[in-house]
């Protein structure tokens, strides 16, 4: 079957992904501690990631992006979260987020003036969760009322990834008080961040992630015009963010990959090294164990994750897949980072050594982008649909 979206030439990724790697051995890897340090990725590293083209790789190539299909920008989601987290939370909102639901929903305009910006490397944001509607979005209270032929937009989103240095937001915002059927109350806006009225509150302190920032932003009787409004239609916002949502998902499980791959590359490394009673414990049978199933749940990870997105390719609907993706992958990343502090015993809860912060960094994964139990129920729940209407789901 031939692909909806045949992306990048296949040639030409190879040799990127291979660039890639390199680079994140090379000179992302080597730069960790300092992003801890910081908690800020050094500005130079900001920069050659910009040169490089990585806020733009999903973005198509007349606006300055590489056009990349959804199976190759999870594997350089992938490649990429072989580093420290800060690195792929930096380019993923533009990549996976915002510039997908202007690219995928925006008017000719929009994509216009908007995607050169977020290909060449201004951080973007993703407003939906605010902080009496996390899980159950549908439910924001931000508004978004008319003001003459512009809206004013007033409301508080929490947890937004890299708002504090954003210079584009896509917010999700009620344009009608009551609720509507499927959830047509809620639409989307591209929203300048300099905007009058947007205040950013201070970083929040976390488990792990170290130099990926979240904050809330506020918002006070923001003016926008009516060119910000998404696709120029009203009604579309939760339509636009369950599908960046699809694509987020699908990130958060390739990142979870790469995580998960990192861990037990660091396990076995130093199962080889470590020595116990005269001999490298990696030769003793029960810490084999503990890397020949991580080794198998990250290869069924994987598997999931590249059919998820081939069928995406393909202009199927993937969001039971990607829920699927998502919901074994993080997870299974957390079982791989716990056996990583296993294999390396009391060294693996000190912070001298990497396990420890593999294992804070991965907490995360299983609750952005849905928690494990949304998916649960979004899987259960597009199950019971296809069963009714097709009397079978295989």
């Amino acid at each position: 079957m031939s692909m909806a979206n045949p992306g990048m030439d296949p040639e030409v990724f190879e040799q990127f992904i291979e660039q890639l790697r390199r680079y994140v051995r090379e000179r992302l890897i080597p730069a960790e501690d300092e992003v801890i340090a910081q908690d800020a990725i050094p500005a130079d590293i900001l920069q050659e990631m910009r040169e490089m083209g990585l806020f733009g790789i999903t973005i198509p190539e007349e606006f300055g992006g590489a056009g990349m299909n959804i199976s190759q920008y999870i594997e350089t989601v992938k490649q990429l979260s072989y580093a420290s987290p800060a690195y792929r939370s930096t380019v993923s909102i533009n990549i996976g987020m915002t510039g997908s639901a202007i690219k995928n929903f925006g008017t000719v305009e929009q994509k216009a003036e908007w995607l050169p910006r977020i290909a060449s490397g201004e951080i973007a944001c993703f407003g939906l969760t605010e902080p009496g509607s996390g899980s159950d979005s549908a439910a924001m209270q931000t508004t978004a009322a008319r003001d003459g032929s512009g809206y004013r937009l007033s409301g508080t989103k929490r947890y937004i990834t890299n708002s504090p240095h954003a210079k584009v937001g896509l917010i999700m915002a009620r344009t009608s008080k009551e609720a509507l059927p499927k959830n047509a109350h809620v639409s989307a806006f591209i929203v300048d961040m300099t905007t009058p009225g947007i205040t950013i509150g201070k970083p929040d302190k976390k488990m792990g992630q170290a130099g990926a920032h979240i904050a809330d932003v506020i918002m006070d009787d923001v003016r926008v015009p009516g060119s910000a409004l998404v696709g120029g239609e009203e009604g579309r916002g939760f339509q636009i963010a369950m599908q960046s949502l699809d694509n987020g998902r699908l990130s958060v499980a390739g990142m979870s990959v790469g995580m998960g791959r990192r861990a037990l590359d660091t396990a076995i490394r130093y199962a080889t090294e470590r020595k116990a009673f005269g001999e490298p414990i990696a030769n003793f049978q029960l810490i084999q164990a503990m890397l020949a199933d991580s080794e198998a749940e990250l290869y069924a990870a994987e598997c999931m994750v590249a059919d998820a997105c081939a069928r995406a390719d393909r202009g199927e609907s993937v969001m039971r897949k990607a829920a699927v993706a998502k919901l074994f992958a993080s997870e299974t990343c957390g079982r791989v980072v716990d056996r990583c502090v296993q294999v390396f015993g009391g060294a693996g809860y000190l912070a001298e050594y990497p396990a420890e912060r593999f294992f804070r960094d991965d907490r995360i994964l299983r609750i952005y982008e849905g928690t494990s139990q949304i998916m649960q129920l979004q899987i259960a729940k597009h199950l019971l649909r296809e069963f009714a209407t097709e009397g079978a789901v295989w």
